[in-house]
């Protein structure tokens, strides 16, 4: 069977978003224990309620039939309804309406005993029919159950009454206790709950907590080791909840012992391009010297007026040439490896303070000799801006960047050197009017060995790793590198911490 979301997704539409609950599930229990059972109570009172006033109308019914069987007795044709209640025994507060020969009357009995008589007009009933059950209101006295006889054959008629206020306090009463006691034990019933619930989800949110904290730990890259653990206590392998933390835990124990075999392949790799670096440049040095002294007679039997043996000795001159040509890039390719090694390993930098301005203007000028082509501008405040860090490195960064905007730009385009201080930072940014980067290697632009696309690409066959280096030395010092690119518009940003108290502070720091 299709799941509803999954089937929704395969006719084109939309995938339905699942709601996802902003409350705990502590709170979520509790609350829906809470609201059934209030459903519950809440029904029963207002069933209790129900029942109980129709039980207490029917007694006022009751009352109401025998006042009417007492009057009744008494009756006569030429009465006054003050003298017919006088002359009955009545409880308090019954209501007599009489129309007889002697016309309208009304009275009822008030609460010291006395008959009193009260206007006709002051009484308003709902009852039109003889034997009909209906409610009144008379003025000043209140709400009435009255129940009327007629005989028609002697035109006359009464209305006997008794005052609802009894059952409408009663019902009040009983309302008002019913919703205190549901208050109450709601009340109550909430607080046991969450202590129980609390209670049974203790082990749920160690694990949690535990999960919470490895979470926060840095595990993409160096010697990592989550020592983080559900506590014991909170182990239970007869629990669904204990169950959980013993899985967290057996996860987390072969994490970590993936994350220390990563390291020491790491560990590794570093050490074999750190030997490999340093083994490959006694041969390559080798090479370089014999391909520059062979260059080097050829070039002194030319200028002797020497002959070199024609052909042969222009093919030796071209492939002696090669040969320095090659020994240069694998040198620079193995020296850049070889940095790179040693910044991982952070014995390659040498602290102190440095004038990120005057290491700005010095990158500049050596730029503006290597790409005479290009518009090179300098925007610097007049005041230094000092950071700690090795000198060296950092004007390999401004000058690796600016290389990498030489060499990835059409002649003419501008490229702009900027240094400031911005909210405690020394901040380096070079920024370029070229064709921009292709969007597809934004991401991975300081990874090694990353090549550009083809309107950004390398006309002079370079490493491939300037901009790693470029990101390993100022992760070193403590900063971060950051690029905007689009047509027209290049930004690399470099932010370094400002210069501490000593530069030494700084090093440790790392």
């Amino acid at each position: 069977m299709t799941d509803p979301d999954e089937s929704g997704a395969e006719a084109g539409r939309p995938p339905r978003r699942r709601r996802h609950h902003r409350w705990s599930l502590q709170a979520r229990l509790i609350t829906a224990v809470i609201s059934f059972v209030s459903v519950i109570l809440i029904t029963v009172g207002l069933g209790t309620g129900t029942v109980l006033e129709s039980v207490l109308r029917e007694n006022l019914d009751a009352k109401v039939t025998r006042a009417q069987d007492a009057i009744a007795v008494k009756l006569r044709l030429d009465q006054r309804a003050e003298d017919i209640l006088s002359t009955t025994y009545q409880e308090r507060g019954t209501l007599l309406y009489v129309a007889n020969f002697a016309g309208e009357s009304a009275a009822y009995v008030a609460d010291d005993g006395d008959v009193r008589s009260i206007d006709v007009d002051d009484i308003r009933t709902g009852q039109a029919d003889a034997g009909a059950w209906a409610d009144a209101h008379v003025d000043g006295l209140g709400d009435y159950r009255v129940h009327a006889v007629a005989y028609p054959n002697v035109s006359y008629s009464f209305v006997t009454g008794m005052p609802t206020s009894e059952v409408t306090s009663v019902s009040a009463r009983i309302v008002t206790t019913v919703a205190l006691l549901t208050t109450g034990g709601l009340l109550i019933l909430a607080a046991l709950i969450a202590l129980l619930i609390r209670s049974a989800l203790a082990p749920l949110r160690s694990v949690a907590a535990t999960a919470t904290r490895v979470a926060a730990q840095p595990l993409a890259e160096g010697d990592v080791s989550i020592t983080e653990r559900v506590p014991e206590d909170d182990i239970d392998d007869h629990t669904e909840v204990g169950r959980v933390g013993l899985a967290l835990n057996t996860l987390l124990d072969h994490v970590d012992s993936s994350l220390a075999a990563r390291q020491r392949n790491e560990e590794r790799m570093r050490a074999f391009v750190a030997d490999a670096s340093h083994e490959l440049r006694t041969p390559l040095a080798s090479i370089r010297g014999y391909s520059e002294l062979s260059l080097r007679g050829i070039r002194h039997a030319e200028q002797a007026g020497l002959t070199t043996g024609g052909v042969v000795a222009e093919t030796t001159r071209e492939s002696l040439e090669r040969i320095q040509a090659q020994s240069l890039r694998m040198t620079a390719l193995v020296e850049d490896l070889l940095l790179l090694a040693r910044l991982d390993e952070g014995t390659e930098l040498v602290y102190s303070a440095v004038d990120l301005t005057r290491l700005a203007v010095e990158a500049v000028t050596d730029a503006r000799v290597a790409g005479t082509d290009h518009d090179w501008v300098l925007d610097v405040g007049d005041e230094p801006v000092v950071v700690a860090g090795d000198a060296g490195r950092l004007h390999q960064v401004a000058a690796n960047l600016l290389a990498n905007a030489r060499l990835h730009t059409p002649a003419g385009t501008r490229v702009t050197t900027a240094v400031s201080n911005d909210d405690g930072d020394a901040v380096l940014r070079i920024h370029d009017d070229g064709p921009g980067i292709d969007p597809s290697i934004v991401d991975e632009l300081f990874e090694r060995f990353t090549r550009a696309d083809s309107s950004r690409a390398r006309q002079t066959g370079g490493t491939g790793l300037g901009l790693s280096i470029v990101k390993a030395i100022v992760d070193g010092h403590g900063g971060r590198i950051l690029v905007a690119s689009e047509p027209g518009s290049t930004t690399f940003e470099v932010r370094l911490p400002a210069r501490p108290d000593s530069p030494a502070e700084a090093g440790a720091a790392q």
